[in-house]
């Protein structure tokens, strides 16, 4: 696995908390710089890539030329050959015909993961979004007619003033359009957002968490009645098309994660690069890559599995916890199957659909200290 970070953005939206900036960046020095780290780190993936994903900020702000640098670098330092599934995030506003063409025509890019976050202009302009929602609709559509069969889209519920029309709504547009996989997020304040700041001056109010909850059983219902299987707690597919890369991080899966403010996983250690594009570079560019790392105790491993995987369909695999904790574990989760959050298989502990939607907060109950 391999993930790539291209933190630019036309603009901020309110509710970012991921690394961007808005800027008239270098973006060739930082295109420079990916390829140089993809060189410096090709010793730490020992087997051939199987998923590899750009995402941001907004990576088609890159030119098709300056993606193909990348790629290039992929080929050039990495065993590419079983490689199954690749991602590019992307902007509706970036995806015109002209612009999907160049993509396609770099023979690497087989899925596409659309920030459509509404249909609804409202619901646009609120988020601080660029496009609107005319669009969004256009932009699957010509990703469509380029030849991706692989299209995902974001979606966004739990919005300020959004009713459940509103909402079922969006859903009804998404099941109109050749789209294949959904994320859907509840919107949530993140400190240092500037919905974070609006919240706090009293311009925007959230949604009560009950109107959340029954935005949450629409979004669920509307799937069951369209053909798309949910498979972790905020995603959902035709069959056979979930993301391959995301399923494999809640999997502990080890991954490289290259850019600024990216995250790498070798099963033991976790490092991430500094969270600034000119400091990345300059640091790359003197031949080392500025970051930081922790190591993992088994603690900490058996706290993240457990997070994880209660988000998912298939849930805690009993093979996967450390043999210390499994003891423990059972007797921690019993109580969540007698009230009907979590049902016990002989090799697994899944979540309900009730117990899906509280995954976070079982996960916290059946951490270890």
């Amino acid at each position: 696995m391999v993930y790539l970070h291209i933190p630019f953005c036309h603009r901020k939206c309110t509710y970012c908390a991921f690394y961007s900036v808005v800027t008239a960046a270098d973006k060739q020095a930082y295109v420079a710089a990916l390829c140089r780290e993809l060189a410096m780190r090709s010793h730490e993936v020992e087997h051939p890539v199987h998923t590899v994903y750009f995402g941001g900020g907004t990576p088609t702000i890159l030119t098709a030329s300056q993606l193909g640098q990348v790629v290039e670098a992929l080929h050039a330092h990495y065993d590419m050959s079983e490689v199954e599934e690749v991602t590019i995030e992307a902007n509706p506003e970036d995806l015109t015909p002209e612009y999907l063409d160049g993509l396609r025509g770099l023979g690497f890019f087989n899925r596409i993961s659309i920030g459509v976050q509404s249909f609804r202009d409202g619901d646009l302009k609120m988020l601080n979004r660029r496009h609107d929602a005319a669009q969004a609709v256009c932009a699957v559509n010509n990703a469509h007619a380029a030849g991706f069969g692989n299209i995902s889209i974001d979606l966004i519920y739990g919005l300020p003033q959004q009713s459940l029309a509103d909402w079922q709504e969006n859903l009804a547009m998404a099941a109109r359009l050749p789209v294949a996989h959904l994320s859907a997020y509840s919107l949530t304040v993140e400190s240092g957002t500037m919905l974070a700041k609006q919240t706090e001056q009293g311009r925007v109010s959230m949604p009560s968490d009950e109107d959340v909850v029954s935005h949450y059983g629409v979004l669920v219902e509307w799937a069951e009645n369209n053909g798309f299987e949910q498979y972790e707690i905020s995603n959902f597919c035709r069959p056979g098309m979930r993301s391959r890369h995301n399923s494999r991080y809640w999997n502990r899966t080890p991954y490289l994660g290259v850019g600024a403010a990216a995250h790498s996983f070798d099963g033991e250690h976790r490092r991430w690069n500094v969270a600034d594009a000119s400091q990345y570079v300059a640091s790359v560019s003197a031949g080392h890559i500025a970051h930081e790392e922790e190591s993992l105790g088994l603690k900490d491993a058996f706290n993240e599995y457990v997070m994880t995987s209660l988000r998912t369909v298939e849930g805690i695999d009993k093979s996967m916890v450390q043999a210390p904790f499994r003891d423990r574990l059972a007797k921690g989760v019993r109580r969540f199957v007698d009230n009907g959050m979590i049902v016990e298989t002989p090799t697994h502990y899944q979540p309900t659909p009730e117990g899906l939607l509280h995954a976070d907060g079982i996960a916290a109950e059946l951490f270890i200290g």
